[in-house]
């Protein structure tokens, strides 16, 4: 059979072409349509400017690639764009860090090459959409359209049936062992970064603003009795009165300040919490662990067995906000 191999393309070609870009890319638990412009996680949609989601775009393109600047400025900002570059990438690039709760210090989708551009570090996951039953038809007529235009070669009786029996062959190996489909492009599925339980993320969120109101209640009747704590403390110790109501005082203060930025925080659902969270992590720690010490101002009323197991339970509290922050908010959520 003779094959006309210098045809032009038909313009079903040219639709499938277009329609072959990635529609749908998905990492950790986020999904992104290139389509649409949508950014979504648990399949809520967030708030997303264009220029940001333009970065987010080419870095899912090619991903694990470096995304020079120069690259991403010819296609934000062409050359006839009157703008402060630097200024506008880094604004986008920290807006779409904030909106994906990524840091460039620890960065778990964004990775920043200094002076050279960005990578996205992040496994993804990318559905391509497959051709209509009618495109893939109109493609197949048109193939043979074109074969049929060059000369035939008549078959021979004996060829003929030697390729009849070739097919019914393929066709019964086709059923036996399917084909793939290569539509689909499935990165590595991604594991959970800290193997935490997926629940829905308002219940960490609850969780999370119920710890803070605890201490809330901690804080205040402790500044309310102030005046109580230094006979507390010297009738359990023998000394030191004095200086645990000066320390009472000041960590109060300061606590119940922060327990309202993170209690706002969480509230209004600032994907940066989990972010400020582990930067001041050291400093609630030291602030919780001594408040861990409280119910031994109530050892009177309690009994020392109670204040021991309230203690040992209060211990533990820093710990549980950074797990139920991580599970609401960091990327392996769901």
């Amino acid at each position: 059979m003779w094959l006309n191999s210098n045809r032009m393309p038909q313009p079903e070609e040219t639709a499938g072409s277009n329609t072959s870009k990635p529609a749908t890319v998905r990492f950790t638990v986020y999904e992104v349509n290139l389509r649409t412009g949508e950014l979504r996680k648990h399949g809520n949609r967030l708030r997303l400017q264009e220029q940001p989601f333009q970065v987010l775009a080419m870095l899912l393109e090619r991903p694990g690639e470096l995304v020079t600047r120069e690259e991403l400025q010819q296609k934000l900002w062409p050359a006839d764009t009157f703008v402060d570059f630097d200024h506008s990438l880094n604004t986008a690039i920290n807006k779409l860090r904030e909106t994906l709760g990524d840091s460039s210090s620890s960065p778990r989708f964004i990775e920043t090459l200094p002076r050279r551009g960005y990578r996205f570090i992040a496994p993804v996951t990318i559905s391509e959409p497959a051709l209509q039953v009618g495109q893939a038809s109109n493609n197949q007529s048109s193939d043979n359209q074109d074969s049929n235009d060059g000369r035939l070669q008549t078959l021979s009786p004996a060829a003929a049936q030697e390729t009849s029996t070739q097919t019914a062959t393929q066709k019964r190996d086709d059923s036996r062992f399917p084909v793939a489909d290569d539509n689909k492009i499935h990165a590595p599925v991604p594991s959970p970064v800290h193997g935490l339980p997926h629940p829905h993320r308002n219940v960490p969120r609850f969780l999370f603003l119920l710890i803070q109101v605890m201490y809330l209640c901690f804080y205040i009747p402790a500044l309310a009795g102030v005046h109580l704590i230094d006979d507390i403390v010297n009738a359990l110790f023998g000394r030191g009165g004095e200086s645990a109501v000066i320390i009472v005082v000041v960590t109060a203060s300061l606590g119940i300040a922060l327990r309202l930025y993170l209690f706002s925080a969480v509230a209004f659902d600032f994907h940066g919490i989990e972010r400020q969270f582990t930067r001041l992590f050291l400093f609630l720690f030291a602030l919780d662990e001594l408040w861990a010490l409280s119910p031994f101002l109530l050892w009177q009323k309690l009994g020392i067995g109670l204040v021991l197991a309230s203690t040992a339970a209060l211990v533990w509290v820093p710990f549980s906000q950074r797990t139920l922050l991580r599970m609401a908010y960091s990327a392996n959520s769901s």
